[in-house]
């Protein structure tokens, strides 16, 4: 956002004020005691203000960080204005700023590192990431800004899904600030598999994924990406078994795999096996996503009537607009004519309804949406994104 004119006139008067005041301040400790009095301001001082006044902002800035000689004294002063224009959008102004505060030679350790600071967080503002990621790496060795550099730089590891490069920095910061970071690293080692997978080299993926493992046993990504893997192989035992295995980890994620088990059931012709692992899995949990898995499996072995009178009973402990809409569409198959046509648009009354209790929630920041997503699109929080336990109140 591009400040208007009025804006920039109260944003720089304060600056103003203070050059207006460095400048007395020196030009008095100039001059002879008995000539103190005579309060002269620096000419530049009244021409910056002038181009205030005539809304030439972007000379007066020019003027005033001229006049406001960068010491110890001003420092604060220079980098509270290039914080304001980068959070207002002005990057250019802020990058000038910051460079011609770190150019000084009267700057102290400390000033400098946080004007290096500031500078990486108006390159990285502009898309400059490779001079952002240099001026952080150059911070990380600094005790005070170490944190805060390390944070900026896994920031733009990810940007960049550089994974190895975000698995070390993590790493680092968890040493920093003494807070584990296996959940995130276990991500990267999940995106780093996904990729090998996706690129047909399942060697590499498999290596990814028992990293996974081993940084965070209750990956549930790890074992959706296991189990795909496998099925892709032909091996379905060993997907099944990869699968089920989420049920341990984060029980509300078991409906995201139940269709995939179903069918590597069914390739191994095992119809016994599919239907008592679906019967006691939703005895245990109560998902939606159970129950309609094992609606289609009493539907294929003991017909449409079978499946009507499970998703009845099943409803009235556990109502839902998934399982409600399941049963109009089993009786939707055995319908004709006009029943159909009103079974049909109470099916669609009924999903447009429940649109806002169905997919997945973010527990950091609240972010719902219609996709599962490992790194939150709202907040940038990984593992927080979770299916929405539907329920019909």
């Amino acid at each position: 956002m591009l400040f208007s004119s009025q804006e920039l006139l109260w944003l720089l008067l304060p600056v103003a004020a203070a050059s207006g005041w460095f400048m007395a301040r020196r030009e008095g400790k100039r001059k002879p005691t008995g000539l103190q009095d005579r309060f002269d301001l620096p000419e530049a001082y009244f021409r910056g203000l002038n181009f205030l006044l005539n809304e030439q902002p972007d000379k007066a800035i020019e003027v005033f960080i001229k006049v406001l000689e960068v010491n110890s004294e001003t420092a604060e002063t220079h980098l509270a204005l290039g914080n304001l224009f980068r959070r207002r959008g002005e990057v250019e102004r802020a990058i000038r700023i910051h460079q011609n505060l770190i150019a000084r030679p009267t700057l102290d350790r400390e000033q400098r590192s946080l004007a290096l600071l500031e500078l990486g967080q108006d390159y990285l503002k502009a898309g400059l990431l490779d001079r952002a990621e240099n001026l952080f790496s150059e911070l990380i060795e600094n005790r005070m800004y170490s944190q805060q550099a390390l944070r900026w730089l896994l920031h733009i590891y990810q940007q960049e899904k550089e994974w190895e490069k975000a698995i070390d920095i993590s790493r680092r910061l968890a040493r920093v600030t003494k807070t584990p970071m296996d959940d995130v690293i276990a991500q990267y080692y999940c995106e780093l598999a996904e990729a090998r997978f996706t690129a047909g080299n399942d060697t590499d993926a498999r290596t990814y994924l028992r990293k996974a493992f081993a940084s965070d046993s209750k990956c549930v990504r790890a074992s959706i990406l296991l189990g795909d893997l496998e099925a892709s192989e032909h091996r379905d035992p060993e997907a099944i078994k990869a699968w089920k295995r989420i049920e341990e980890q984060d029980p509300l994620f078991l409906g995201e795999v139940a269709t995939r088990i179903a069918n590597a059931y069914r390739r191994l012709g095992d119809e016994t096996g599919l239907y008592e692992y679906f019967d006691a899995a939703l005895a245990r949990q109560q998902g939606s996503g159970l129950m309609l898995v094992l609606a289609d499996i009493i539907k294929d072995r003991d017909g449409i009537d079978a499946a009507e009178k499970f998703v009845a009973n099943w409803l009235r402990q556990n109502p839902s607009v998934h399982g409600l809409t399941r049963l109009i569409e089993l009786n939707m198959l055995q319908s004709e004519g006009a029943a159909r046509d009103d079974l049909v648009m109470l099916k669609g009354i009924i999903e447009h309804l429940g649109e806002q209790r169905q997919g997945y929630a973010c527990q950091h920041c609240g972010f719902r949406g219609n996709s599962l997503y490992w790194l939150c699109p709202g907040c940038s929080h990984w593992n927080t994104v979770k299916p929405i336990a539907e329920q019909v109140e």
